[in-house]
């Protein structure tokens, strides 16, 4: 087993030990064991899969941050995490359709990188949450 910790700019979102770890690395999903060679990785949104130490499988939706495995403790720092369970399908499709109209509103003077950043963010959100049958 190793610790993972979870942290988001908010708060420590998850800590626990836990026997395997599935992550959305930058190039690709990228598996965890204990005993894992010291790693640092960019993590972009997709599905984060928890084994822990009784064997319950934990699905979280995760966004863009970092990973990094050293010593049997990995940390995860990512601007936000959420629990598949937890996930509004409502609120992630509206907050999908802002994220669309910022983009499409060429005149006006909008942030895009922060508004894909929030389409993807959605998008992944639905997808996790549908992919658990919601």
């Amino acid at each position: 087993m190793f610790t993972l910790s979870i942290v988001t700019p908010e708060k420590i979102f998850y800590e626990g030990e836990i026997t395997s770890v599935i992550l959305p690395g930058g190039e690709g999903y990228l598996g965890v064991l204990t005993d894992h060679a010291p790693l640092i990785t960019s993590i972009k949104p997709g599905k984060l899969t928890i084994r822990d130490k009784s064997q319950n499988t934990l699905l979280l939706a995760v966004s863009f941050g970092f990973f990094e495995i050293s010593a049997n403790h990995g940390t995860l720092l990512v601007d936000s995490a959420e629990f598949a369970s937890n996930i509004d399908v409502d609120r992630a499709r509206k907050a999908m359709e802002r994220a669309r109209q910022r983009l499409a509103d060429k005149a006006g003077n909008i942030d895009i990188p922060r508004a894909e950043r929030a389409l993807e963010r959605a998008r992944n959100r639905i997808a996790i949450a549908q992919s658990r049958g919601e």
